[in-house]
């Protein structure tokens, strides 16, 4: 039975490892093919079409999730304070890039060539494979109230340096955080939605992350009254 138990977690770890390694391959070759895109097209000097190529939320929370890809693809088991704020960051900011986009982005661009297969890599394979690798592969329990705190801090800061950005150069990389479109109440508002749908969020992959298979321990059963105590 032990001999059993052994096999099966080994299994597990060798799918988790090649799982996490593909998605970090797959960011990576995206990233690649953009950051090329990017250098051959546009008609704003170079470095600042690739500030205004790393300024977008999706691109961020891309490269999150390749980090943490990447390392759980070494080590299946991660776990440590700082990684797991940089766990939750990519799947929660990857999750978001995903329902965002499909809901409110998606028709706003028209795309052609390479454009097509790096959108889709970013806004839909990545983020259906980040959840799919994390409720299939964990590793739980990684999260609890402190990690989720220090979660809020990458979107926010993200955020105030959009804005600030935006403001010196008058550009905004979308739409409904365009302050030259809705002005600054307008933004505060769209921001606040925002904010209120990555606490959403979070919340939703702590619960996952204590409740779902390999999360909370469970508890033994109680004694029957009258047995005698376990133990030595």
């Amino acid at each position: 039975m032990a001999t059993a138990v052994t096999v099966r977690r080994a299994r597990r770890v060798s799918a988790s490892a090649v799982w996490n390694g593909a998605i970090g391959l797959l960011v990576l070759a995206a990233l690649v093919a953009q950051s090329v895109l990017t250098a051959r097209t546009g008609t704003v000097p170079l470095p600042t079409r690739f500030i205004r190529m790393f300024s977008f939320f999706t691109v961020q929370s891309n490269i999150l999730v390749g980090i943490a890809a990447f390392s759980l693809a070494l080590a299946p088991g991660r776990d440590g304070r700082w990684w797991r704020v940089l766990r939750l960051d990519a799947l929660v900011g990857i999750s978001v890039t995903g329902v965002v986009y499909t809901t409110v982005l998606r028709t706003q661009h028209q795309l052609h060539g390479w454009a097509v297969v790096t959108d889709g890599v970013f806004h839909y394979i990545v983020p259906l494979a980040t959840v799919a690798g994390w409720l299939a592969f964990g590793p739980r329990r990684r999260c609890d109230a402190r990690t989720a705190l220090w979660a809020l801090a990458w979107p926010l800061a993200w955020l105030a340096y959009t804005l600030l950005h935006g403001y010196v150069t008058g550009w905004y990389p979308y739409p409904f955080i365009d302050v030259t479109r809705h002005g600054y109440g307008g933004v505060a508002l769209n921001s606040l939605a925002v904010t209120a749908v990555l606490a959403v969020m979070i919340a939703v992959f702590w619960l996952g992350d204590a409740y779902l298979p390999g999360g909370r321990p469970r508890r033994p059963p109680a004694p029957a009254p009258g047995s005698p105590p376990s133990g030595g």
